[in-house]
């Protein structure tokens, strides 16, 4: 950040750092609650054709494994942006 005042440097370090707060809270949160939505879907189906169970568990695995992979490169975008952010450039740092 030496292009720059250092209170424009400060600004967009907050920025910045509170952009990847909430992005980090909304994919955690959206993953979350998708996960949950699964699992109850998941125990209803089950509960309702029992013969089938063992194909659904599995399937529930799959789709847990594809739904946690989403907060995984939530957090890889956000850790990019708070470390090497590509936007340095349009701001002169």
């Amino acid at each position: 950040m030496e292009g720059m005042q250092p209170d424009q440097a400060l600004r967009f370090a907050i920025v910045t750092t509170i952009v990847v707060g909430a992005a980090i809270v909304a994919g955690s949160v959206s993953a979350t609650l998708m996960e949950g939505r699964a699992v109850v879907k998941a125990f209803e189906n089950m509960a309702r054709q029992p013969s089938v169970a063992d194909r659904i568990r599995s399937l529930l695995f799959v789709v847990m494994a594809i739904l946690e992979s989403t907060a995984i490169y939530v957090l890889l975008i956000c850790l990019i942006l708070l470390f090497a952010n590509p936007f340095r450039s349009l701001f002169g740092l």
